[in-house]
């Protein structure tokens, strides 16, 4: 959540709820850094919406409702934090990649480098020289199949800082990723809503998201 199109960071409040049961917050809400320009619609388990769209390198982080699909981090799996996770997980290594050339095959997609032939000009280092990607989450934006140009490789991730926007990810402090990474649970298919306060208030109740 957010309180503009424009606003570069926001909250993150994680809910579940049981079948035919209504939402529960988990957890107090966490503060998040967005895109350095903050949101556009994005391609996700949402229909296609009227207004500005995500597009690469635009700074902008997706809105709309997204499949959290697996998880990344420096450690070995089952490593410290890793112990028990409940989502695939890719431990980051020299050649792992996460490709952002729309004119690649591989667009948008977490790659080994040595498993297929690099076609692309550009690409993600999973494995980084700093603490963002030392745990992360994948968001399942523009996929089946990658539309290019529609922006990729957005992930959950460490935040530089408190204070410093992202290219289009959604970022957090270390301590709160790895907390958000262990409650994920697969087989009950977890989605990121992210949406500015007013489109949330617009599609609450058609989407069946949770009261605030």
């Amino acid at each position: 959540m957010s309180p503009n199109w424009d606003a570069p960071a926001g909250h993150l409040q994680r809910f579940e709820r049981q079948a035919g049961e209504d939402w529960q917050p988990v957890g107090s809400p966490i503060a998040v850094t967005l895109g350095r320009n903050g949101m556009a619609w994005g391609r996700g388990l949402h229909p296609p919406m009227d207004g500005p769209g995500k597009c690469e390198g635009d700074g902008r982080a997706p809105a709309g409702v997204f499949a959290i699909t697996g998880l990344f981090g420096y450690a070995a799996a089952g490593d410290g934090w890793t112990t028990g996770l409940r989502l695939p997980y890719f431990a980051a290594r020299p050649g792992l990649k996460c490709v952002d050339d729309p004119a690649s095959a591989h667009y948008n997609c977490l790659v080994d480098q040595a498993a297929v032939a690099a076609d692309w000009a550009s690409c993600e280092d999973m494995l980084r020289q700093d603490r963002r990607y030392e745990a992360g989450a994948v968001v399942a934006h523009n996929t089946a199949p990658p539309l290019p140009d529609a922006g990729s490789c957005i992930f959950l991730h460490v935040w530089e800082t408190p204070d410093t926007p992202t290219a289009g990810c959604t970022a957090m402090s270390l301590a709160d990723m790895q907390a958000l990474a262990t409650w994920l649970d697969g087989e009950r298919q977890p989605l990121l809503v992210q949406l500015p306060d007013a489109a949330f208030a617009q599609y609450q109740h058609a989407w069946g998201l949770p009261r605030r």
